[in-house]
């Protein structure tokens, strides 16, 4: 365990998984598919209803039905798994089996036409559950390679990582798509769906260097029989001591609220700007792409903040900015604007979620070895802030008919997780910390 403790070959391996499986998030959630998923779910004479499991249903609707459907899959299931990877000690194994099924089923949209949507669909949610399956057990890899004082560090640079890996292939899909007859294939859509294949074979690929370097049971449990029993039991150990932490629990509540914010500014964008301000594909593509190399510069440029004033500074700083941004966002009316608030988001947006992971590191008990236990409560509540934030935001707009009072509303949840994160007291987010090589 010791020698793997702020190993600079373990870290980068740690790092690459972030590139491995960032694609997924870029290219999947938030770029190409959705568009080529209302393209190819929308007739001819331009109906958006499609029918599923004998009922009409709206394109759109069914989409976010089956993300939502992953995530209340995925939300009870993973800390029973987790409590069971503490108890093995075999984190990896169940990292492994999410990460293989995530960039299965991206490969398996190669397959997904109008005629086949049935499948498309159950890709959807299996490439959902792969990849927020994975994040738990990564996530729970970071207390094991590196000290303390080098999370915020690591964590950042974890997220960088992820940003450039997955721009890089976000570069590679759009050649073939932008100038599909040059490289053999009849129309973009064949070469959309290749780009699919390639995001798939690219999370699998990079991620052998992670399985191949990240220790294995570091800390030699030797279990026996009813594995499932007792991960039920770690995971109750982690749930008693997250009732009688009030920091740790403080800040999950915090999190849950601001956090709510930031994945549906992420989110929805990129729909933000087709709808309000009528931007074509290329140019949201293009604020997309500049989101992520500006989210990569601000990881890093909070690490030092919170190295040189402490965690809870720096968070307090973001989530101030995020308010900022979203009453910007209400009066925006050019595409200038946009691209300015896009710029402010990825400022924001890299540098509080890599704090937020060391955060929660750091205040896991320094005695516990049940990391995966405590980052499942962590990453189910990231994603039930993704299904609350975006579903409240399509509330709003419908009962508001506009996507600016949703946006404005987002300022709320930033103010509530402001409000709470300020009561956090641990003594380890409070002043900075020497910032060391990783």
């Amino acid at each position: 365990m010791n020698e793997q403790l702020n190993n600079p070959r373990t870290i980068r391996a740690w790092c690459m998984y972030d590139w491995a499986n960032s694609v997924y998030s870029l290219v999947i959630t938030s770029a190409i598919f959705p568009v080529y998923y209302q393209a190819v779910t929308t007739s001819a004479d331009g109906k958006d209803t499609v029918n599923f499991l004998g009922f009409e249903i709206v394109n759109s609707v069914l989409y976010s039905y089956a993300l939502s459907f992953s995530f209340l899959i995925i939300a009870p299931l993973l800390p029973l798994l987790s409590g069971m990877a503490d108890y093995t000690g075999n984190k990896k194994l169940f990292m492994k089996i999410f990460c293989y099924t995530g960039s299965l089923a991206c490969m398996g949209f190669y397959f997904f036409s109008s005629a086949t949507l049935h499948w498309g669909i159950l890709c959807v949610v299996l490439a959902s559950i792969g990849y927020s399956g994975s994040l738990v057990f990564y996530d729970a890899f970071l207390p094991e390679i590196a000290t303390e004082d080098r999370y915020d560090k690591v964590s950042a640079r974890g997220y960088s990582y992820g940003y450039y890996g997955s721009v890089i292939m976000m570069v590679i899909a759009l050649v073939f798509i932008l100038a599909p007859t040059a490289f053999g294939f009849p129309n973009d859509g064949a070469a959309t769906r290749f780009s699919f294949l390639l995001v798939g074979l690219w999370w699998i690929g990079f991620a052998q260097i992670p399985f191949a370097r990240l220790p294995d049971n570091p800390f030699h449990q030797n279990p026996g029989k009813q594995k499932l029993l007792k991960g039920y039991h770690e995971l109750r150990k982690v749930w008693n001591s997250l009732k009688e932490n009030n920091d740790i629990k403080l800040f999950i509540i915090a999190y849950f609220f601001y956090n709510m914010g930031v994945q549906t500014v992420m989110y929805l964008a990129a729909t933000f700007g087709a709808k309000e301000l009528k931007l074509p594909d290329f140019k949201l593509i293009g604020t997309v792409l500049l989101i992520q190399l500006v989210a990569a510069i601000g990881a890093n440029g909070f690490a030092r903040v919170s190295g040189k004033h402490g965690n809870k500074h720096a968070l307090i700083i973001m989530i101030c900015c995020w308010v900022v941004i979203c009453l910007a966002s209400y009066f925006i009316t050019n595409e200038y604007q946009f691209y300015a608030v896009a710029f402010a988001v990825g400022m924001v947006m890299g540098g509080i979620q890599a704090l937020s992971r060391a955060t929660y590191s750091k205040l896991i008990p320094q005695t516990a070895i049940q990391h995966a236990s405590y980052f499942s409560f962590f990453d189910v509540t990231f994603n039930l802030s993704i299904v609350f934030g975006t579903f409240s935001y399509g509330l709003i707009e419908h009962l508001t008919g506009s996507m600016r009072n949703s946006t404005l509303a987002l300022t709320f949840y930033f103010v509530v997780g402001l409000l709470l994160l300020v009561r956090v007291k641990a003594k380890a987010l409070q002043s900075g910390n020497t910032l060391a090589k990783a």
